[in-house]
């Protein structure tokens, strides 16, 4: 299990030191492990930490999260809520966010573009969630999503026409990820008992459902998104690649005459 000094943990968690010891200071975060003067956090503290600014973003106060916690706690082992809280809130995706500064994404995705449209796709984007302000730069949570943007723009597509695509495949997603969620939320958490609190058996279950949900749903949706992709590129371009095959054929067909 990794372990964390304060500052890695605040910067792990997307947090601060400060919050990190407030939380502390509420009963909400467990105290780390003293090595010496030094204090040590573990997986277990960033899971923690995850879920408290969750549920903060979700307009709960902390004496409800304080409350939530605790009740969730009571009669459990420890280690099993944590480990369940680690799992539900780990993100599904291994890449490591990057940063990017106002010059670079307009060199980038609005060269010629005047102030105004610059603005407005700054805006947008930001909206989506591809970049996120953080002082003098910008932090890009999914270096790969940008990458992909840039790769279209260059091909020719308008930046509008790319954010535009982009927010609609992002709702797309919403719609496939809930349906899974939905899925296992109707065959598994229905069968638990609403009435009390979940036992320790009850929260493994939950928890290794959704572990092994991760894998599952990139397996499921990359085959699907190829085969989509190959009919609708063979739908689309199949005509004008007749006709460029038929142009080609007539020319040489020519050549040959004149010859």
């Amino acid at each position: 299990m990794a372990e964390y000094r304060i500052d890695d943990l605040a910067h792990a968690a997307g947090s601060t030191v400060r919050n990190i010891r407030a939380y502390q200071d509420r009963g909400l975060l467990p105290p780390p492990r003293l090595e010496g003067r030094v204090g040590l956090y573990d997986d277990t503290h960033l899971a923690r930490l995850r879920l408290i600014g969750k549920l903060l973003g979700r307009g709960y106060t902390f004496a409800i999260i304080k409350d939530l916690i605790g009740a969730w706690e009571t009669g459990k082992d420890v280690s099993e809520v944590l480990g369940l809280e680690k799992v539900l809130t780990d993100p599904w995706s291994d890449e490591i966010p990057g940063t990017v500064t106002l010059e670079e994404l307009v060199a980038t995705f609005n060269p010629n573009a005047d102030e105004e449209t610059v603005v407005r796709n700054l805006e947008r984007t930001i909206e989506l969630g591809l970049i996120e302000p953080e002082g003098d730069h910008y932090r890009v949570p999914s270096p790969r999503l940008l990458h992909v943007g840039a790769e279209l723009v260059a091909a020719g597509i308008p930046t509008d026409s790319v954010l535009t695509i982009a927010a609609q495949i992002r709702d797309d997603c919403d719609v496939i990820a809930g349906r899974f969620v939905n899925l296992v939320y109707d065959h598994v958490f229905t069968r638990l008992n609403t009435e009390a609190a979940p036992t320790s058996d009850e929260v493994s279950e939950i928890a290794a459902v959704v572990r092994r949900m991760r894998p599952l749903v990139k397996m499921v949706v990359d085959p699907f998104i190829a085969r989509a992709m190959e009919v609708r590129v063979q739908a689309a371009l199949g005509t004008q690649l007749e006709t460029i095959r038929d142009h080609l054929v007539a020319e040489a067909e020519a050549e040959a005459a004149g010859a």
